[in-house]
């Protein structure tokens, strides 16, 4: 695992930015993916003095490049009911879905078929976007509710949560439940590949206004990408405390980090700098963050995904977000 890409130790004082974080929010963070007593007690002092004496610090091969982006929690309006204002399903899992992977591996087979079901005539394919949006699943109770943009509803799916607010006055929190198999295509790949966009400005927003100018063509590219995505609801508590990561926790906006668990395990602490990143202070971003989440893109030792939140200018950040970093990766000391 990270042994063979994370093998080089280096101390605490090492690491630009390290003494000036504020250790305390990044274990508040890592509260969500440990049951360690007294932890979430710790103050700043005690939080960086908890790291440093129980952790080690590695840094990877001096050849493996790395890079960041970001995303967030999408707002969505919805009902609970079918109508012309909310015609568009959100679906949740359906039971005669087979998965022949691990989801928190799932951006290792990115490029393979992983999602099957039993016919009469034995495991087939699982039905791609085109045939979801078709109707393929229509009449099997699977709705969670119905939504009116098209657009948002396919980055909910890119994000993989949401919180849609209902005409009803309430909201509904939406996580990952599952997705069909299969394969992943980046849209934004597309368009700089067919010369409609240039890869050097791209971004979320560029992205949404070029599907939303024709909105038939913007499906057309959408069914492009024939993975699709199944939620379910969180519920009292769980809903309250945000959107969950593939850990199963919540994430924490600014400290949780999706990664490639093939490299980092989930609950890792990972100290991320990212020189062309600003921070809250507008110095560079240089900050302790725990891995609690992965991501269809999300491929490689480097490679990290930076939550930003939840609604529109976390959306703006996360859209903005491509810059080369730097991962050091945190070990407990045995």
């Amino acid at each position: 695992m990270t042994g063979s890409i994370y093998a080089t130790p280096c101390s605490f004082a090492d690491l630009d930015g390290w003494a000036e974080d504020d250790h305390a929010a990044a274990l508040r963070a890592l509260v969500n993916s440990t049951t360690r007593d007294g932890v979430e007690r710790l103050q700043e002092a005690e939080a960086r003095e908890y790291f440093e004496s129980g952790f080690e610090a590695f840094a990877a091969s001096a050849d493996t490049p790395g890079f960041v982006t970001g995303y967030y929690e999408p707002e969505l309006r919805g009902s609970s009911t079918w109508s012309r204002q909310f015609p568009i399903p959100i679906h949740g899992l359906p039971r005669d879905l087979v998965t022949t992977i691990n989801e928190t591996n799932r951006a290792a087979h990115n490029d393979t078929l992983t999602g099957f079901r039993l016919t009469s005539e034995g495991m087939v394919p699982f039905f791609t976007r085109a045939d979801i949006e078709a109707g393929a699943l229509d009449g099997r109770g699977l709705v969670v509710l119905y939504t009116d943009d098209p657009v948002d509803l396919y980055f909910m799916h890119v994000q993989g949560s949401g919180l849609v607010h209902l005409d009803d006055g309430t909201s509904v929190r939406l996580t990952y439940a599952g997705k069909n198999g299969q394969p992943y295509t980046s849209l934004a790949r597309v368009l700089v590949d067919l010369g409609e966009l240039d890869a050097g400005g791209i971004d979320m927003d560029a992205l949404k206004a070029w599907l939303r100018s024709d909105l038939e063509r913007g499906r057309a590219l959408m069914r492009m990408n024939q993975s699709y995505i199944f939620f379910s609801v969180l519920r009292g508590d769980e809903a309250a405390r945000g959107p969950h990561g593939a850990e199963g926790v919540p994430l924490t906006p600014g400290r949780s980090l999706a990664v490639d668990p093939t490299f980092i395990p989930l609950g890792t602490p990972v100290f991320v700098t990212v020189p062309d990143l600003a921070g809250e202070d507008g110095r560079p971003f240089r900050r302790l963050m725990i891995a609690q989440d992965v991501g269809s893109a999300i491929r490689g030792p480097q490679r990290g995904d930076i939550f930003f939140g939840t609604g529109e200018a976390a959306g703006a950040l996360a859209g903005r977000t491509r810059h080369a970093a730097r991962f050091h990766v945190l070990m407990r000391k045995r």
